[in-house]
């Protein structure tokens, strides 16, 4: 076979291994072309929710493409978006009244950040700065690094990218630290938003904190007039154990920002959710104050029925059942490693569970993470640990006996990782 012209996100092609070639996808497997059977462990980037090819979501993508195709959202309207705006304004956190489509996690996350600065300019307010919290990860386009962590994923491109306040990541024992930060930053009135992903961090390291956190940014941000987004691309749909993680801490953001699982990660799409004040800063007679944010796939048709069909299973089906059930399983499974020397910061969110591995280089670079990925691989399972990070996110529908090859596999790892030049 000739030379692939294909460019892989997140790989450095001098060094890494030809990617194997995927042919087939069915629950929570990957199959190859030569016909090996992979264990999606990470659910393909955290998007599959319920399994690869749900039936369900399936068929409705079929049937859609019966009917319509691509459609201008700039002065046209269908159906499946108008169904689907109304079941998420109903399952949303109250008060998150509009829904505002994309198509990517990143630019769900550009659409929040453009309405929080345009609310506030609008309002005739000069807020211009965004509040962070150290080690986030936003994406990948310039205003979603801007408001990540600085570092190798974003150094080249740092003449681009605006600058931020950022407070300090709530490690367990110090959450009052970052609480301080951020209140001292929100009352100097210059704020115009501040963004946090909800409970679990992840591309910084699937770091965690509680609930209790999130509810008191809220009430700060809400005392000082600061808007707070609430980046749900991973953590919605089940993954911390509710719908959406900001449920957990009984709060309602001013905007909500939602991908991967919206589909159950069958195709791409994206929706930015707003509350009505939110969107009266843009409903005027002057068209300066125009929401001016559009991409050619505005609210795809056929990825809006595919989300209604993922909408239907979470009203029709036992989802939250599952999800009950896979963090039990989790829980009981990386229990094993909580005394253990070769591992260190055990820990879990819903259905989310990491643990670092004790080497002598950490971070994301550590040289461990392309080992690793390739030892998991040749057992026949798809884990893609963040430099030393191990992390287990797999679909809802994988099994205990599943999840006990996998944490074999990763019990060996730690005795591989001893052994690795």
């Amino acid at each position: 076979m000739s030379r692939s012209a294909v460019w892989h996100p997140f790989t450095q092609h001098a060094i890494e291994p030809v990617p194997p070639t995927i042919a087939r996808t069915d629950g929570a497997y990957v199959e190859t072309a030569d016909g090996r059977r992979i264990l999606d462990a990470i659910s393909s980037w955290w998007v599959i929710t319920h399994g690869h090819r749900h039936p369900r979501i399936m068929r409705a993508i079929r049937e859609a493409t019966e009917t319509l195709d691509q459609v201008i959202f700039a002065g046209l309207n269908h159906e499946p978006a108008e169904q689907l705006a109304s079941a998420l304004v109903d399952m949303a956190p109250a008060g998150l009244d509009w829904v505002f489509y994309s198509d990517s996690g990143s630019t769900s996350v550009e659409v929040a950040l453009k309405m929080a600065l345009g609310f506030h300019r609008n309002n005739g307010a000069v807020r211009t700065r965004v509040a962070v919290m150290e080690h986030s990860y936003h994406g990948d386009t310039i205003g979603t690094m801007s408001v990540g962590a600085r570092g190798v994923f974003n150094a080249a491109y740092e003449p681009l990218l605006f600058q931020v306040d950022t407070i300090p990541f709530p490690t367990a024992g110090r959450e009052q630290e970052a609480l301080d930060c951020f209140e001292q930053l929100a009352h100097q009135g210059e704020a115009a938003a501040l963004i946090v992903e909800p409970l679990v961090l992840g591309a910084g390291g699937m770091l965690m904190y509680p609930a209790w956190v999130l509810a008191e940014l809220k009430r700060i941000a809400e005392r000082s007039g600061t808007l707070l987004i609430a980046d749900e691309v991973m953590t919605g749909w089940g993954r911390t154990g509710t719908l959406f993680a900001c449920e957990q801490a009984g709060i309602a953001p001013d905007i909500l920002c939602t991908s991967k699982g919206l589909t159950g990660g069958s195709v791409p799409l994206a929706a930015t959710l707003a509350t009505d004040a939110i969107f009266r800063a843009h409903f005027s007679q002057d068209r300066e104050k125009t929401f001016f944010h559009s991409s050619s796939y505005t609210a795809n048709p056929i990825a809006c029925a595919a989300a209604l069909a993922n909408v239907g299973i979470w009203r029709d089906e036992p989802v939250i059942e599952h999800v009950a059930a896979l963090s039990r399983m989790q829980a009981d499974k990386i229990g094993r490693f909580n005394n253990d020397p070769r591992f260190e910061n055990v820990r879990m969110t819903g259905t989310i569970a990491a643990l670092d591995l004790h080497v002598g280089n950490a971070g994301y670079l550590a040289d461990v993470g392309p080992k690793l990925r390739t030892f998991f691989l040749e057992r026949g399972l798809l884990v893609r640990p963040l430099g030393n990070v191990i992390y287990v996110l797999p679909p809802y529908c994988v099994t205990s006996a599943e999840l006990d090859r996998l944490y074999d596999a990763i019990d060996e790892a730690g005795e591989f990782a001893r052994g690795a030049p």
